[in-house]
């Protein structure tokens, strides 16, 4: 990997000059300039951002923290958070907590040593004092946390439009897969949801599950259809917990949609591949990546803002877990 004292000597000029240039810290010959940047282009010369970070006393680093990679539903928010970062000249250091809160500390403790400007968390513990203590903006991300920067996606009303999905195609013994206690946006779906049910009248059992990772799906699917073998649908917590109970559903010899119905959680990529393709409720997950690098961007640059919460609206996608409606209308 080519060092700054590779592009002085390539370019013949002094180590300082090159310095100068690169930090935007002093005026370089035009000629000098173009010496330098065929170099650097020619050597694929990087500057080390931190120690540019340091000689400047301003940063490019952010942090994003997210809880779990292998999760889909992840990948493409850190998409969304690192096309906006990189527009507006920005670079991110990553970190997977796996949902452990010690691990996720050492991270934000990693991404403070690196002299990091913002940091954006999607976070099971936004309240804790690991991030009410930081000195630098946080925004959270698909997490909520009393009024604090955040984006998130209408929760409750995605639980809602599940409910009255799938009662509008004729399911009537419903199971509702109510997602970690622990997280915010997981409760909101599951309310949402109970509350439609319990307005139209029609009956439902809940089964509590303790994280969205696909580790501990399969295990819920088959609970769901030992304790209640008579389902005729389920509202899942997430697309990975509602991928798990159409597995389990065809391995027992239902039939999906006509036996049992299913509507999941996020549209992540892997929904439309199923066979059947799942039935979702759709967070725009690259967009709110994207809102939240804005977001964070805002609050470094000490921009007046209007607003420091940003809520998402949600689609039904319907695909083929789900019956035709216009039969049950």
């Amino acid at each position: 990997m080519a060092t700054i004292r590779d592009v002085a000597k390539h370019a013949g000029v002094s180590v300082a000059t090159v310095s100068r240039m690169i930090n935007d810290a002093g005026y370089v010959h035009e000629d000098t300039r173009k010496k330098i940047e065929t170099a650097i282009r020619e050597l694929r010369y990087t500057p080390n951002e931190v120690a540019r970070s340091l000689y400047k006393r301003k940063s490019k680093l952010t942090g994003l923290l997210l809880p779990d990679i292998t999760n889909p539903f992840f990948p493409e928010l850190a998409r969304g958070v690192e096309d906006e970062m990189q527009a507006n000249r920005f670079r991110i250091i990553f970190g997977n907590s796996d949902e452990n809160s010690k691990k996720e500390k050492e991270y934000i403790q990693t991404f403070v040593q690196n002299n990091v400007v913002g940091v954006i968390a999607s976070t099971n513990h936004p309240d804790s004092d690991t991030y009410r203590k930081l000195e630098i903006p946080v925004v959270f991300l698909d997490r909520t946390a009393d009024n604090r920067p955040s984006v998130y996606s209408d929760g409750r009303e995605g639980g809602r439009m599940a409910a009255q999905e799938i009662v509008a195609r004729g399911s009537r013994r419903i199971t509702v897969m109510q997602g970690p206690g622990h997280i915010r946006p997981a409760q909101d779906r599951y309310q949402g949801a109970v509350e439609a049910l319990s307005g139209s009248g029609i009956s439902f059992n809940v089964i509590q599950t303790s994280s969205f990772s696909f580790t501990e799906a399969g295990t819920w699917a088959r609970e769901l259809f030992e304790k209640h073998p008579d389902t005729d649908g389920v509202i899942a917590s997430n697309d990975i917990v509602a991928t798990a109970v159409l597995h389990e559903a065809l391995r027992l010899g239902k039939k999906v949609p006509e036996d049992v119905q299913i509507i999941g959680f996020d549209d992540v990529p892997l929904s439309s591949l199923l066979t059947p393709s799942l039935t979702t409720i759709r967070q725009p997950a690259y967009d709110m990546g994207k809102a939240a690098a804005r977001l964070l961007i805002q609050l470094i640059e000490n921009k007046d803002m209007t607003q420091k919460t940003i809520q998402m609206p949600v689609t039904f996608i319907e695909r083929d877990t789900t019956r035709k409606v216009e039969h049950y209308g």
